[in-house]
């Protein structure tokens, strides 16, 4: 057996095994090449991306504070009405002061339940009347309490033949009693009426 014999295929096989090593080194060096460049541009747009999204933060976190100014300015706005108000408020030009409603004080004096500027508590008022006047704008005790006897007449006359009949005389002073709150002195003063009239 001669020596060159096996040493030529040994040798062969010896340089083939390190050129396919070289080989599969350059081939796998450019395909991470190409990994490396694509994982580089996504972390680009990554990058750009928090960029966006820490603008739109602070600009988020801007509008925030703006709004908590201006709710602490609203609440010391607020604030100061509530000190100011003394439950005025304005009808027709003239101003007047909300009185609060005791429908069980009405109950206890008039034994029925009645609603607020339920205008029918006027004797000489009934639904129908009522509507006529509601119709009119006339829908609160104090609005009737303001509006002239020869106004309650006029409303009456515009509703025609069936409401001429009625005197208005005492409405107004009625629905003074009935928006101030004095249930005794009204019930004591129709007690005294006669279909609202004196």
């Amino acid at each position: 057996m001669n020596i060159p014999c096996i040493l030529i295929p040994a040798l062969v096989g010896i340089i083939c095994g390190i050129l396919g090593y070289l080989i599969g080194k350059l081939c796998s060096k450019g395909n991470k090449d190409s990994q490396s460049l694509t994982l580089q541009s996504d972390l680009e747009d990554c990058r750009s991306n928090t960029q966006n999204l820490t603008a739109k933060i602070n600009s988020l976190e801007e509008n925030l504070e703006n709004c908590r100014k201006n709710n602490l300015t609203l609440k010391s706005k607020i604030d100061e009405l509530e000190k100011g108000v003394d439950k005025t408020f304005s009808f027709s030009g003239n101003s007047f002061t909300e009185i609060p409603f005791n429908s069980e004080l009405v109950y206890e004096i008039f034994g029925k339940r009645i609603k607020e500027n339920d205008l029918k508590i006027v004797e000489g008022i009934g639904p129908k009347i009522e509507e006529l006047f509601k119709n009119a704008g006339v829908d609160t005790w104090y609005k009737l309490s303001k509006t002239s006897v020869e106004k309650c007449q006029q409303i009456l006359d515009n509703g025609g033949e069936n409401f001429n009949m009625h005197n208005p005389e005492t409405w107004p002073a009625q629905a003074d009693y009935a928006y101030k709150g004095k249930w005794q002195d009204l019930k004591d003063w129709q007690d005294v009426l006669d279909g609202g009239k004196l």
